[in-house]
């Protein structure tokens, strides 16, 4: 076996296993050493305060944890905690094998069966935004152990959420890993769109509710060289959004917010410059309406429609031929299926990038 051969399959082998090889590119553009998987081990206990003002400890790597939205179920599955999880709640079974977990929801959207909690006697209760202060004092008292989180109204929350319950579950690097990826991204977006005339964007979640100010989605549109009317009609947070706005503002594009998201096929809607051109794009629910990791695919989806020229120029690569190569690990706007969390597109481009560098020594 060449000496070039042996090298380029050690690249392959390390990027497998998931871990960078020395002086591999990481998210944020720096060089990784071969020590930084030790600096991102977690330790215990470890002790947070969360959303309802309550010191939380963990006094070990929880074994099994409950999620009790599917932000937090989607985080779990992207940082590599999916094996932890025992308990999920209805909305996220479209996460790989959430299905043979313990449903933990009751009736309605945001309601937790505290009952069928309890009976998985998690370590670890990790609850969204939307979870109710009443039920999570209801799981205390039960004896769980409970973590709130807070309020996400930026990709950078974001970012800050997936460490945070990285620390909490004992999945340090891979939350780092998956920042990094996210970043990456992110930056790609950002250097695409740097310079674009924002077209004007309405996001809609269906029934004549929008995102304005205050919300990641709607940080999501900026992100994707958008400009949100909502927030530009002084709309704070979730609201309804009038159609003499509608009219006023006149979008020129209109985000739906998956199979629900649809605009109401009124007059106001139509003789918008958004519908009137065509200009209608669908974003799936998992990838936007959730704070969590995978909101990337619905920033790239945007920027990709907004700005589709500079988006290409951007990446400078071969779409289909990325496409055919990550086909295994994306699903609807290129979600990832669970594989190795953090580890896509960019990893796979310093692989060939590496092997090309190593192929070419004597």
């Amino acid at each position: 076996m060449s000496q070039k051969f042996t090298s380029l399959l050690a690249v392959v082998l390390l990027l497998a296993a998931g871990v960078a090889p020395v002086g591999a590119v990481t998210g944020d553009g720096a060089v990784a050493s071969a020590g930084a998987a030790t600096q991102t081990s977690c330790s215990f206990p470890v002790t947070e305060t969360d959303a309802t003002g309550t010191e939380v400890t963990v006094e070990q790597k929880p074994e099994r944890v409950v999620t009790l939205a599917p932000s937090a179920a989607q985080t779990m599955w992207e940082i590599g905690g999916k094996s932890q999880v025992v308990g999920v709640s209805q909305y996220a079974t479209y996460l790989e094998g959430a299905d043979s977990r313990t449903n933990i929801s009751g009736a309605g959207r945001s309601y937790v069966n505290v009952e069928k909690v309890v009976s998985t006697e998690a370590d670890l209760v990790l609850a969204p935004n939307v979870i109710p202060n009443e039920t999570v004092q209801k799981l205390r008292e039960a004896g769980l152990t409970v973590f709130k989180f807070d309020y996400a109204t930026s990709v950078e929350d974001i970012y800050s959420k997936t460490e945070l319950m990285g620390r909490l579950t004992g999945n340090c690097e891979g939350a780092n890993e998956t920042v990094s990826w996210m970043k990456d991204r992110i930056s790609t977006v950002r250097d695409a769109v740097k310079g674009e005339d924002p077209p004007r964007v309405l996001i809609s979640q269906g029934g004549g509710w929008t995102a304005g100010n205050g919300t990641f989605v709607g940080n999501v549109v900026e992100l994707a060289g958008g400009t949100n009317v909502a927030a530009e009609a002084n709309i704070s947070g979730y609201g309804k959004i009038s159609e003499e706005v509608v009219v006023q503002q006149n979008p020129e594009w209109i985000v739906q917010l998956g199979a629900f998201g649809a605009y109401p096929k009124t007059e106001a809607y139509n003789g918008t410059a958004a519908v009137e051109s065509g200009q209608v794009l669908t974003v799936s629910n998992e990838n936007i309406s959730q704070p969590a990791p995978r909101v990337v695919y619905a920033v790239t989806k945007m920027a990709k429609a907004f700005h589709p020229e500079a988006y290409a120029a951007a990446n400078g690569t071969d779409e289909g031929a990325m496409q055919e190569a990550t086909t295994t690990q994306t699903t609807t706007d290129g979600g990832s299926s669970g594989g190795v969390p953090g580890f896509g597109v960019p990893v796979a481009l310093v692989a060939l990038a590496g092997a090309a560098l190593l192929a070419r020594r004597p």
